[in-house]
């Protein structure tokens, strides 16, 4: 057969995977269930008729082979970190060292009660202290609390002891500034904290403009908020000038630190007057991302805010031992149960001991040279808003109008090559934001590379292939809009008439099918 390198043409289309009521035989079974170690019972007599459904549930009958193939087939379908480069720009999208998950996973860990007395959970204590203590020294603030757990949650506990400091001190603060390149959990932050959101506008080079800075913040200015390397990929070398504003006004500077993956080992942003901050684990520490699962979003602060920290925090004691300090009565108290996400926490300790303060710097130093590889080579094919240097990130913006081609189309059409689709439109109006981070290969670097190319040529001479993008998933361009207001979530068996059409379409058909 001859060879091509057009992926439609190698790949083929892909067929509909069938639901598992589909391959449903009446009959079959795969599950051998042991029989029952307690006294039956009688469900009429044990649960009220009215609660008693007529008949079982229709749960599919199906062999213990087909069922696994049928979901080892999905799994093969799902875009994730292990399987395709995912260059998901602000969201950080790494892979996860399995050493980590093998720590995470031991016995010692894993079966420990958190109710356990402190002489019988040393182990874990330490553990966590010394993660503290890693992360102060990695932030360059004296004082952590790893209750959070997440970042947003983070930025929530920072901004509460930002208003404990201010009610310590009698003061009215309900301001809290951020450029409008801040993550969209800031805002949301503040108006969980009783505060309001006040935009500090960003000058044409990307970073935060001063004037308009010395212009807001005032007396009522709690703090502001600010992401250093910001959405943009840029590092505001302003930052130390900003942090006196706020100081010399008596306001506080907030870090996110959801892009402190660009400074490890480089810059600590108590160094350059950060008052308090927080960090995504799962961005810095290579740590699961939560996705609504488990997180953490330890916060760092100075000394002047340490005794504001949520307790009880774990500390040293003077005999060697480990336990916990109980809060003091300025402490904002609680923000988490127990320990706090110790699953999560283990894999960043075990993440930031393997590799050292070497290791770590080199993280940093590989993200910002592989964001910056990737807007060189891509500089002539799509707009650059912003100069370089980058940081970790970096935002282009594909300028094919002329085409009807947007920047959705050149998302969808990644996936196509197997690759996950950047963020979209933010911070910048039909931009891409592509973050390759520290772990992907120069080869699959240079696959993204030729990728982009490639789509960038097809918007010029095949635009109605990007219109109809991706055309190798089992599924075509899906109207997004209407599947979100009106989701259709029971399924029917299908019609005499499309069972007779088949699942498979050419690639012409494919284009033509609305």
């Amino acid at each position: 057969m001859e060879q091509t390198n057009d992926p439609l043409q190698a790949a083929g289309l892909v067929p509909p995977e069938k639901l598992v009521f589909e391959l449903s035989e009446p009959g079959l079974c795969a599950v051998d269930l042991p029989a029952g170690d307690v006294p039956a019972a009688d469900r009429t007599r044990a649960i009220p008729s009215r609660l008693l459904a007529d008949s079982p549930p229709p749960l599919p009958e199906i062999g213990e082979l087909d069922l696994v193939r049928h979901y080892t087939r999905l799994a093969h379908r799902l875009f994730s970190v292990d399987g395709n480069f995912y260059p998901l720009g602000s969201c950080t999208m790494k892979y996860n060292p399995k050493i980590t998950e093998r720590v995470s996973r031991l016995a010692g860990l894993v079966n420990i009660h958190p109710c356990q007395p402190e002489t019988d959970a040393q182990g874990i204590l330490e553990l966590l202290y010394h993660l503290r203590v890693l992360l102060g020294e990695i932030a360059g603030l004296p004082e952590v609390t790893l209750q959070p757990c997440a970042g947003a949650h983070g930025e929530m506990t920072g901004l509460m002891i930002i208003s404990a400091y201010h009610r310590r001190r009698n003061e009215h603060r309900p301001v809290v500034l951020a450029p409008d390149t801040a993550h969209g959990t800031n805002p949301a932050s503040c108006s969980m904290c009783g505060r309001f959101a006040q935009t500090v506008a960003s000058r044409p080079d990307g970073r935060v403009d001063l004037a308009d800075l010395k212009q807001k913040v005032n007396r009522q200015t709690a703090a502001l908020m600010l992401t250093n390397p910001n959405t943009a990929g840029l590092f505001d070398p302003q930052i130390a000038e900003i942090a006196e504003i706020l100081h010399d006004n008596g306001a506080l500077l907030y870090m996110d630190g959801a892009n402190m993956n660009a400074l490890l080992g480089i810059a600590r942003p108590g160094d350059f007057g950060v008052d308090v901050m927080h960090f995504n684990t799962h961005k810095t520490f290579s740590t699961p991302h939560g996705c609504g699962g488990p997180g953490a979003g330890p916060v760092a602060v100075s000394a002047a805010l340490s005794e504001f920290l949520p307790g009880p925090q774990v500390v040293k004691q003077q005999d060697g031992s480990y336990g916990w300090a109980a809060p003091g009565p300025d402490s904002i108290g609680r923000v988490r149960s127990f320990y706090g996400q110790i699953n999560v926490l283990v894999r960043a300790y075990a993440y930031i001991r393997a590799l050292g303060p070497g290791g770590l710097r080199q993280v940093s130093e590989k993200a910002v040279l592989s964001a910056n590889y990737l807007a060189a080579r891509l500089k002539d094919h799509y707009k650059l808003p912003f100069n370089p240097p980058f940081a970790h990130e970096f935002i282009l913006v594909p300028e094919f109008q002329q085409y009807e081609v947007t920047e959705l189309d050149v998302a969808k059409r990644l996936i196509d090559y197997g690759i996950h689709p950047p963020t979209m439109s933010w911070p910048v109006a039909h931009c891409l934001m592509i973050e390759p981070t520290e772990c992907e290969s120069l080869a699959t670097l240079d696959g993204f590379v030729e990728a982009m190319i490639r789509i960038a040529g097809e918007a010029q001479t095949r635009p109605e292939v990007l219109h109809h993008a991706p055309l190798t998933t089992p599924v075509h361009r899906l109207d997004e809009v209407t599947a979100a207001r009106k989701p259709d979530l029971c399924w029917q068996p299908p019609s005499r008439e499309s069972e007779m059409r088949g699942d498979r379409f050419t690639e012409e058909e494919s284009i033509k099918k609305p």
